[in-house]
């Protein structure tokens, strides 16, 4: 029985899991409210391995749902992709609001820094982030499963594999290395700022789902 070429190995293995890769990278590290929260919790070192988890786990479950093929069941009900548009929608702008409470209002600011997260609001807020954004459902559901289809019936696993790599690694990178700029925002400007950012984040990515709506 003849082993596999290098080339069998690299068309069959490494082609799948590097494209699920870098997908994967290319669809997640951006400006989002998700990352955001993750970051900023990362700076406070509140919950960061629970946050990550909840994070992490939550891509890997879309990824692997987008390749089982229930994208074509978010794309064929447009109601419950309004309903989640919405509720997302409203969630954004209130956390939005309470960031620019933050940031405009120093005695916020420092009751903010003084009351810690409890473990639950952590993740309850990690999980609406995440299962309350209707692109979650367009990009990781729908399109990362249509890319992962074109390698095949073996290969879109691999393809998946490599998706929830990047998730991890981005997660864990986020989470964990936001305690490097613990110098720069040992001052409160640097948080006013950050929370200034994160509101106007928050806020147009809430604008930007209501429009599709109209």
């Amino acid at each position: 029985m003849s082993r596999p070429s290098v080339r069998q190995v690299t068309s069959t293995l490494i082609v799948p899991f590097v494209s699920g890769l870098t997908a994967g990278a290319s669809l997640i590290i951006a400006i989002g409210a998700q990352n955001a929260f993750v970051l900023r919790q990362g700076l406070r070192r509140e919950h960061v391995l629970a946050i990550v988890a909840v994070c992490a786990l939550s891509d890997v479950v879309l990824i692997a749902l987008g390749v089982a093929g229930i994208g074509a069941l978010v794309e064929a009900a447009p109601l419950a992709l309004t309903i989640v548009t919405i509720a997302g929608a409203l969630f954004l702008l209130a956390y939005a609001a309470f960031a620019a409470r933050r940031a405009i209002r120093p005695k916020a600011l420092e009751a903010a820094a003084a009351e810690k997260t409890t473990l639950i609001a952590a993740v309850l807020t990690a999980v609406a982030l995440t299962w309350l954004n209707p692109h979650v459902y367009l990009d990781t559901v729908l399109l990362l499963g249509s890319l992962a289809a074109t390698h095949g019936s073996d290969g879109k696993w691999i393809f998946a594999a490599g998706a929830a790599v990047a998730s991890i690694v981005w997660f864990t990178a986020l989470g964990y290395g936001a305690r490097l700029l613990s110098r720069v925002f040992a001052r409160p400007v640097a948080w006013r700022i950050l929370d200034g950012l994160i509101a106007l984040v928050m806020l147009t990515l809430a604008i930007t789902l209501l429009l599709r709506l109209a």
